[in-house]
């Protein structure tokens, strides 16, 4: 396994591979994580909610679904469901990320906006990439709705959960290893964040975010969930000319419990800089009412904050939930 610090040429490792890993990836954090205590403390303040005054505005959140592009083989495209979940499309392959298509996870109200692509409209599932098991990015019940013969590409320390809930074919990887699956290449980059689904099974797991490409060189960067850090810089330059960045920039406050963990919307600009990708999606938010900041406040200080920094509109994809985008060739 390779330290965070490092800077290697990413190991493509077989499908299905069996790997043993430590007990704990703890000291793969960029920071410290938010501890039992910190998370009974904001619960009892009541300051992981935006403020009632605001909630008016969910209705204003962007919503739009359509169809998922047809695609194929030379196609690459993306379709945002909600919150991290992805459709997209590479290389003749329909690939998902972070899927949650239910209405509600545990310790979390209910979504606020609906799915972007109802179940039945997806194309068939050929592969699904997970970057941490948190409840609002990994969800059992949407899995549950896969055929189990379906491919899942999974941080390393979490191939036992999958195995366990019926899953044939799961491959695990550590920071800076690839797989490779009908021509596409997944590769699995560090994050700043960490991973936990009890009280007694912090960073039983590692997570991270992944780098898509076809056999083109086309490259879509899907950042999972992660605070600001040096990790895009690596990013970057292991993956020079990303096309398209799927960035978090919600779910940032109070900053004094999640700066570590979780992007602002100017942090995602700095992070978009970092990786010298050509386009940005921002994801993350709109979806699950996790944290202190109004409904609407990441998009307005997205677009601030890119509007300062001088990036030219059309590479920002603002898209609703629902809404997609084909690359251009």
């Amino acid at each position: 396994m390779t330290d965070q610090k490092e800077r290697v040429v990413a190991v493509v490792r077989p499908l299905g591979e069996s790997r043993a890993w430590p007990k704990s990836f703890a000291h793969r954090l960029g920071g410290p994580g938010p501890g039992t205590r910190d998370l009974v403390r904001v619960v009892r303040e009541c300051v992981v909610r935006p403020p009632a005054r605001s909630l008016k505005d969910v209705a204003a959140l962007p919503f739009a679904p359509g169809p998922v592009p047809a695609a194929g083989p030379a196609t690459v495209s993306v379709t945002w469901a909600g919150h991290a979940s992805w459709v997209v499309r590479i290389g003749g392959l329909t690939v998902l990320t972070d899927p949650v298509w239910s209405r509600r996870i545990p310790a979390t109200p209910p979504r606020v906006t609906p799915v972007g692509v109802p179940w039945a409209d997806l194309p068939p599932v050929d592969a699904v990439v997970i970057s941490h098991n948190h409840y609002d990015h990994l969800d059992a019940p949407t899995l549950k709705r896969l055929p189990r013969a379906t491919e899942l590409l999974v941080p390393a320390g979490l191939g036992a959960w999958c195995r366990r809930r019926g899953f044939s074919k799961v491959t695990e990887l550590d920071w800076w290893e690839a797989a490779e699956l009908s021509g596409v290449r997944f590769d699995f980059v560090p994050a700043h964040h960490w991973s936990r689904r009890s009280l007694a099974d912090a960073c039983r797991s590692l997570w991270g975010g992944w780098v898509l490409s076809d056999a083109a060189g086309r490259r879509v960067y899907f950042a999972g969930d992660t605070g600001y850090g040096s990790c895009f810089r690596e990013i970057g330059r292991a993956h020079p000319g990303i096309d398209l960045a799927l960035l978090p920039i919600g779910a940032y406050a109070p900053r004094r419990l999640l700066g570590a963990v979780h992007t602002d919307p100017e942090e995602a600009v700095r992070a978009f800089a970092d990786l010298g990708a050509r386009a940005m999606a921002p994801m993350h938010w709109a979806t699950f009412l996790l944290s202190r900041e109004a409904p609407l406040e990441p998009m307005t200080r997205l677009l601030a904050a890119w509007k300062a920094a001088g990036l030219p509109r059309e590479a920002l994809w603002d898209l609703p939930i629902g809404g997609s985008r084909v690359l251009a060739p």
